[in-house]
């Protein structure tokens, strides 16, 4: 997480406007536990992540509209367990997510 906080700390520096992507829930098995961030700024520079990769792009969507102006998100990502077999997914959980403008 730390270099996520760098990587924030620098581009509030430059000017840029940014989105900060928090886990704060899951069910079962998740590949990142509560608390992981991942940040995006309007240039389109990402910072960490909220998953194994699977649900990064539709964070990265909303992150957009939040950082121009749509309102804070709370997004949730699910697949049941045989489902995530079926599709060679590394687990069957669920995990919360909440998108917000960052706000120095």
């Amino acid at each position: 997480m730390k270099d996520v906080i760098e990587d924030v700390d620098r581009w509030i520096e430059r000017g840029d406007k940014v989105a900060l992507a928090t886990v704060v829930g899951l069910r079962r098995s998740a590949p990142r536990p509560p608390g992981s961030k991942m940040a995006i700024n309007d240039k389109g520079e990402i910072s960490g992540m909220v998953s194994g990769g699977c649900v990064e792009g539709a964070v990265i969507e909303i992150a957009d509209g939040v950082i121009g102006g749509d309102e804070p998100q709370l997004l949730t990502f699910g697949i049941t367990d045989d489902m995530a077999f079926d599709v060679g997914l590394p687990c069957g959980g669920e995990i919360d997510v909440w998108v917000e403008r960052y706000e120095p």
